[in-house]
């Protein structure tokens, strides 16, 4: 008999019998349809029937034996591309091979992936809802990290490589490009095949190479449809946070992030991400938040991205001087207003707090011309107003030219040791501590669950415990 104080027993996970599995609806539709143990199949039809749990689908092999077999360009429907993406994502979910089933009939899938790639830029007015389109980032997201399957990388290559740099504004391709001269060389032989296509292959070739900039500012949109205090439709929340996911994979990734890193860059997407109203919302915001900083730590990693060698100390050093004294000839030859700035030591003027008090007091249009000498901004035509927000201007400028401590410097500075008290108050767990007569159990777990849901931290004699676990 139990003690008093003790912990009842868990549960346990009893798996469903034979009889259960068969008797479920969806081992009787496959059963006429697609089961491979049955001979005598009804012939293809497209079922249209809501399922609220995916496991059964992919325990009967739904997708191998019914949707990819019989997929064919003209029945591809959104229910059927919707339906094979999720299969796909439940087989990575469940860490199971996803495109065996696909190379072994591959003639449609570049067909089918670039409807994906069409539903995934759909706007708010079509068919496809934001959640759907939240399957599809994830799907995107497995795919591009499937680098090392032919069918999958065939299609890959088309949407990352060098001519997806036309997404750039062209002040700044032309800058890109005359940082490595070698690639100026492809770039014209680019252009000159691009010359010989014909008009509709030649919009289909854009549209391809333009996909990832596309997304990046459908994702702009998403993200500042949020409100900082009205009532939040979490399927923008969900959508924004696979959107960050995929970005840190894409830039993680140095075959991706070779020539994805100045996409992003451009884009100034970290930038709105830390301006946005999502960032504000403590309980809704949390996790994007935390996902935004991981993605800030991978665009500032301290590589050379057409190399991916590691960078030095000097060579970080020296990137930094440059953006600062380019900034400070702009601002000399330009901005009589900024001469002290332009004409101060480095070391005085790239700091925070320094950077705010020189640009803070100029002008939105002044700040957008300035960002627009360092092709970061595409130029004011005379007498035009810019539309970006000052706080958006000023913040541009400010991250991108203040002085950061080295990656290598941060990891010194961190304790060698873990607080386990800080540590454990701030992912949100409790302690908690039985004693039964002379011994002492103590469990770690999330508020609102059962202590054998945690982890056991200790289960011997009282004068053993930890006096850390004690204080907690």
């Amino acid at each position: 008999p139990a003690q008093p104080g003790s912990l009842p027993p868990p549960k346990k996970i009893v798996a469903p019998t034979v009889s259960q599995i068969n008797a479920e609806f969806v081992t009787q539709l496959a059963n006429k349809y697609w089961a491979p143990h049955v001979k005598k199949k009804l012939p293809f039809e497209q079922i249209v029937t809501i399922f609220s749990s995916l496991p059964p689908l992919h325990f009967s092999q739904y997708l191998e034996n019914y949707l990819w077999v019989n997929y064919a360009p003209e029945l591809s429907s959104k229910a059927y591309l919707m339906s094979i993406c999720c299969m796909v994502n439940e087989k990575f979910r469940e860490n199971v091979p996803a495109w065996e089933t696909f190379k072994k009939k591959p003639q449609h899938f570049p067909f089918f992936f670039k409807r994906v790639l069409v539903a995934s830029l759909a706007d708010k007015d079509s068919e496809i809802t934001l959640q759907e389109q939240t399957i599809l980032l994830l799907f995107l997201d497995h795919c591009f990290n499937s680098l090392e399957v032919d069918l999958i990388r065939e299609q890959i290559q088309q949407l990352i490589s060098l001519p997806m740099w036309m997404g750039l504004q062209p002040a700044r391709l032309q800058l890109e490009l005359k940082k490595t001269p070698k690639l100026k060389k492809f770039w014209n032989l680019i252009e000159k095949n691009d010359e010989k296509m014909d008009e509709k292959t030649r919009l289909q070739t854009y549209q391809e190479r333009r996909f990832l900039s596309q997304l990046i500012q459908k994702f702009i949109y998403v993200l500042k449809s949020i409100a900082i205090s009205d009532a939040l439709c979490m399927d923008k929340v969900r959508y924004c946070e696979r959107f960050i996911e995929f970005m840190i994979d894409l830039e993680a990734l140095l075959p991706t992030r070779r020539w994805f890193n100045t996409i992003l860059d451009d884009s100034h997407l970290v930038v709105h991400c830390y301006l946005s109203s999502l960032v504000k919302r403590d309980k809704e915001g949390h996790l994007f938040c935390q996902l935004l900083d991981m993605l800030k730590f991978y665009t500032g990693f301290e590589i050379n991205d057409q190399t991916g060698n590691a960078l030095t100390a000097n060579e970080m050093t020296t990137i930094h001087y440059d953006r600062i004294t380019s900034l400070q000839r702009a601002a000399f030859a330009h901005f009589p207003e900024l001469y002290n700035f332009a004409l101060s030591n480095v070391s005085a003027v790239d700091t925070r707090d320094s950077l705010l008090k020189i640009f803070g007091p100029l002008s939105p249009n002044m700040l957008h011309q300035v960002a627009s000498y360092l092709c970061l901004l595409p130029a004011l035509c005379e007498g035009e107003n810019t539309n970006y927000e000052k706080d958006f201007l000023l913040e541009l400028l400010v991250s991108r030219h203040e002085h950061r401590i080295s990656q290598i410097q941060q990891l010194n500075q961190m304790p060698l040791f873990i607080n386990i008290r800080r540590y454990f108050m701030k992912i949100n767990f409790k302690i908690i501590i039985i004693r039964e007569g002379k011994n002492l159990r103590v469990w770690l777990c999330q508020p609102g669950l059962h202590p054998c849901a945690g982890r056991q931290l200790y289960n011997g004699p009282l004068q053993y415990i930890l006096y850390e676990y004690i204080l907690l």
